[in-house]
Formats: C-alpha cells, sequence, structure tokens
C-alpha cells in the first residue's frame, strides 16, 4: 500500500505539472505514468484469474512423535503466465510449513509440493484457509483471494508399547461365562448357523459344511474375561505442570535422517495421563480384553467396554481433545460410577490427585469385587503440588497394586513394574 501510494503521489505531480506548464513534456509524462498505473492495476488483477488450488491428505489423523504429510497442487489454467504467486497458509498445526512462492507458473501448468509435519502436540487443528497474493512485475499492486475452504486433522495422543502391566496373579480373575453373542473371534464356540454374506473363512464350519453340502458358519461367545475400565482424572486442580518451551528440530530434512524414538513429553500430569491412558488401553486391547473409559472433564466422557481396533480408535478420539475442566474430583467420581462396575472388573485409576479419599473409595470398591489399581503421577515433580508421598503409602498400606510415574520416566519401565517405595524426585525442567 505504501507503494500504491507513493505511485498515486508521483502520479498527481505528474498531473499538476503538466497543467501548470502546459507543455507537452509534461502531458507525456503524465500520460506515461497513468499508462504504467494502468497496467500494473490490470496485471495484478489478472494474476489471480484461473488459480485453482488442491490440498490432498493421505489421512486426516495422525499421531504424536509421527509426520502428517500434505500435498498442495496450484494450477494456473488461464491462458497468461503468473511470474509469480505468493502461497500463505493460515493453519493452526504446529510447525505446518505450507506457505512459499511459486515462480513462473506457465499457462496450463501447475506446481505441486508436499509438507511433512512432524506431530508434536495432541489436538484438533485446523487446515486452511490460504491465501493467494501475486502483483505486477513492478510491485506497485498486490493482489489477494482467500481460498476459504478449511479441513481438520485430528493428532491423537503417543502411544508406548508397555512389555508387561499385571498385578499379581489373582488380581486380574476371570469372570463367569456370559452368554452373549459376539460378532468377534474367540475361543468361545456358542453355536452354528447358515453362512451369510461378510463372514470370514475363518468363522466356516467345515465339518458341518461336508456334511450338510452348504456353508455353516459358527458363533461364538465372549471370553470369560473381566472387563477393564480406565479411570482418568482430569480435575482441574489436581493437575500440575511446569511452562515449557518445545525443542525445534532444525535439521534440514528431518524425515531423512534417523530420529529417536523415545517421544519427549512436557512437564504435565495432563499430558502424562492422557498417555499412559492411551498406552494402557492399547496393551489390554491387544490382550483382547474389553476395555471401558470413563473422565469427568469439561463434560463426562465414557466409553463402554469393548474390544478391537474400532475401540482403540474411538478411546484415542477422546483423549487427542480432552482437556482437565473437569470439576468432579476423582473420588467422588469413583463414589458415583463405582456402582455401576460388575464384580470382578478391573479398575485402573490414572491421578496425580494427593486427596487421599481416592484411594479410600479404592478400597471399598475392592470390598464388592472390584479389584482396583491405581497408576499415580508424582505431582511435585512436574511443578508445585503438594507432597504425594502419604497417598503411595496409603496405595501400598491398603494393599493395592501401584504404578509410579515420576516426570522424565521411560513409560515403558515405569508401567512395567509395580511401585515398592518412594524412591528419588527428580525435578521438573
Amino acid at each position: 500500500m505504501r507503494r500504491a501510494w507513493g505511485i498515486f503521489v508521483l502520479w498527481l505531480l505528474a498531473l499538476l505539472f503538466a497543467l501548470a506548464s502546459q507543455r507537452d513534456l509534461a502531458f507525456n509524462l503524465l500520460y506515461f505514468v497513468t499508462g504504467v498505473i494502468a497496467v500494473a492495476l490490470f496485471w495484478a488483477w489478472a494474476n489471480q484469474r484461473g488459480l485453482l488450488l488442491k490440498r490432498a491428505t493421505r489421512s486426516l489423523h495422525s499421531q504424536v512423535g509421527k509426520y502428517f504429510e500434505e500435498t498442495l497442487e496450484l494450477m494456473n489454467r488461464s491462458r497468461w503466465p503468473k511470474l509469480w504467486v505468493e502461497v500463505h497458509d493460515f493453519s493452526d498445526l504446529p510447525g505446518h510449513q505450507v506457505s512459499r512462492v511459486i515462480n513462473s507458473l506457465s499457462r496450463n501448468s501447475s506446481s505441486r509440493w508436499q509438507v511433512r509435519t512432524l506431530s508434536r502436540r495432541r489436538g484438533r487443528y485446523t487446515l486452511g484457509p490460504i491465501s493467494l497474493t501475486s502483483g505486477d512485475p513492478l510491485g506497485i499492486f498486490r493482489s489477494t483471494r482467500v481460498v476459504s475452504s478449511t479441513g481438520s486433522v485430528v493428532v491423537t495422543p503417543a502411544l508406548v508399547d508397555i512389555p508387561q502391566f499385571s498385578p499379581p496373579i489373582g488380581y486380574l480373575p476371570g469372570g463367569e461365562i456370559m452368554r452373549r453373542r459376539t460378532p468377534y473371534v474367540t475361543a468361545s464356540v456358542a453355536g452354528v448357523r447358515e453362512y451369510v454374506p461378510g463372514d470370514g473363512f475363518n468363522r466356516i464350519h467345515w465339518p458341518s459344511t461336508a456334511r450338510t453340502g452348504r456353508l455353516i458358519s459358527k458363533e461364538f461367545e465372549l471370553d470369560p474375561l473381566a472387563d477393564v475400565w480406565i479411570f482418568l482424572d482430569m480435575y482441574e486442580q489436581a493437575q500440575a505442570e511446569t511452562p515449557w518451551t518445545e525443542a525445534i528440530d532444525d535439521r534440514p530434512l528431518p524425515w531423512l535422517t534417523p530420529r529417536v524414538e523415545r517421544i519427549e513429553l512436557p512437564p504435565s500430569t495432563v499430558e502424562y495421563g492422557v498417555t499412559i491412558a492411551a498406552s494402557l488401553a492399547q496393551h489390554f486391547l491387544k490382550s483382547d480384553r474389553e476395555v471401558g473409559f470413563l473422565s469427568y472433564a469439561g463434560t463426562r466422557e465414557v466409553v463402554q467396554p469393548d474390544r478391537g481396533e474400532r475401540q482403540l480408535s474411538r478411546l484415542l478420539e477422546i483423549l487427542a481433545v480432552i482437556q482437565p475442566e473437569g470439576r468432579v474430583p476423582i473420588a467422588q467420581a469413583l463414589a458415583a460410577d463405582g456402582a455401576m462396575l460388575t464384580r470382578h472388573t478391573t479398575l485402573v485409576v490414572v491421578t496425580s490427585s494427593t486427596d487421599n479419599r481416592w484411594v479410600t473409595a479404592l478400597r471399598g470398591l475392592r470390598a464388592r469385587g472390584v479389584h482396583g489399581i491405581g497408576v499415580f503421577m508424582a505431582a511435585r515433580t512436574f511443578g508445585p503440588a503438594p507432597d504425594w508421598a502419604p497417598v503411595l503409602a496409603d496405595l501400598q498400606a491398603s494393599g493395592l497394586p501401584a504404578y509410579m510415574v515420576r516426570y522424565g520416566d521411560d513409560l515403558a519401565t515405569a508401567l512395567g513394574h509395580l511401585s515398592s517405595g518412594v524412591g528419588r524426585i527428580p525435578v521438573a525442567r
């Protein structure tokens, strides 16, 4: 705009000079300046004509620690070449560098580029809008058009492979046989039925098929295993964190060089808790257990027990956007929702609360046959918080299996061994 105003002032001075002097040279100068301005204005306007931008993604889901890939293509469908086009992206995905300048885009041609962004923080992010800016060769005028279409990408929490997460034998007993049909293939065959389109070959009962001369499929019942419930504490006042500046990967081509597999989580009990809950869900679902989920965040988030990849995807969708906006302490949540848990259910509580009442609630559920496990995050190692040692001592004195997680711990190691004591307290960096 400054340059445009400068050209306008120049044109105004040329006009005044021509009117004042009444000389041919002055009028020729005025005509020249007017022509340059008119051509530049038309050129800037014409450069926006015939531009088409396409963006495509392999998937609208990513995961912390993995790369999100997006392909963009700018096409020139006009008969005139474009000297330059500036593409500016307004996506809020951290580190998603789509913006660039395309030079010498000839007619009926296109320019394509791929963007790979390392997903660093979980959440739901917006892709777009995008603005296309171009102008005349002299840089007098600039014309901008906004492509308002947007999309969204969900970044799910990181998943840590847990080699083992098992309390002593007897804490995870089998439940009674449930006479309930299931679409999953289990070890419990309930009977046979006629084949229907869509049944897999592993469901076909070949002896009955050979005997009857038509395809016969097996029906299955749920395995006699108790459900696993994960309670994630999102009570706002129970969280602790320390301000943290994320390290920037300044390698020129980070996706072509080896990357450290360990994911660095910020010093926040929220991020650690979400990652732990997601990793435990994956661990139990891989073991063919039915996993349910409950958390009091901004709203009550509850997912009924189920198994399979679909259940894991459903849980990861919730954990990707959940925030510590809860107004219900974990002890109150256990008292209110523990009544729905049946006998022999395994309850895993992921919390950093230093209020001993949630341990008391777990003891009460144990009296009803619910087997509780505490995954306790030492809040003081993440930021300013009350002492957590009394809660851990109360858990161990109650005979409840307890896993201790401190800031900086390797989650696979911390969740692979039951806590045996208070130990050393690292300080959050």
